[in-house]
């Protein structure tokens, strides 16, 4: 099987969150519900400060523990790797939204119904890219075949950073050209 990912270059991240209202819109989201969401920190201490953006989504993971613990098949792991949700299966119960550690699966009150980013399936089967990827003005997010994206931006990337949950469990599908301040272990969530 192979495996679909995201690449992120959190250094080109302006924050401006393009990405999210982008994937808002094409999924017709109007209530609390993100599929796609940016988050901003700060980190370090006086006088080594820094703020950085995170934006995050589904991560696709090699070991999707909402997979694991959905008790109908709704939520399946497809060939390419991405972790898609069946509307049709679900039966409501919010079990994935409470396994997920990074929170992709949410429950939308208003349609009733479990939600989370297929990486916007429909356009990858015709050959564009998921609707955050175009979106991004500074260009920081890239989708492809993990593999690939591993090749082409080399050493230097991570899975994981001290402001997300640990992922030893899922190994997400997500590769990160860090800014240094997001490497600090002290931080705090900030709304800019």
């Amino acid at each position: 099987m192979s495996q679909i990912g995201f690449y992120y270059n959190q250094s080109a991240c302006i924050g401006c969150r393009a990405c999210q209202v982008a994937c808002k819109d094409r999924n017709d989201i109007s209530d609390e519900v993100a599929l796609r969401w940016v988050t901003s920190y700060e980190s370090g201490e006086f006088p080594n400060v820094g703020v950085y953006h995170f934006a995050a989504a589904c991560n696709h993971c090699e070991s999707p523990v909402c997979v694991a613990n959905c008790p109908t098949g709704a939520m399946f792991k497809s060939e390419d790797g991405s972790v898609l949700h069946d509307d049709d299966v679900c039966i409501g119960c919010k079990t994935c939204v409470g396994s997920c550690p990074y929170g992709a699966p949410q429950y939308s009150e208003g349609k009733n119904l479990v939600m989370k980013c297929d990486s916007c399936k429909a356009l990858r089967d015709a050959g564009m890219n998921p609707v955050c990827v175009d979106a991004c003005p500074m260009r920081a997010l890239e989708f492809g075949e993990l593999s690939e994206l591993e090749s082409h931006h080399g050493e230097g990337t991570v899975s994981t950073l001290p402001c997300l949950p640990d992922s030893a469990m899922t190994n997400p599908s997500l590769r990160i050209e860090p800014r240094p301040a997001a490497l600090e272990e002290t931080f705090a969530q900030v709304i800019v």
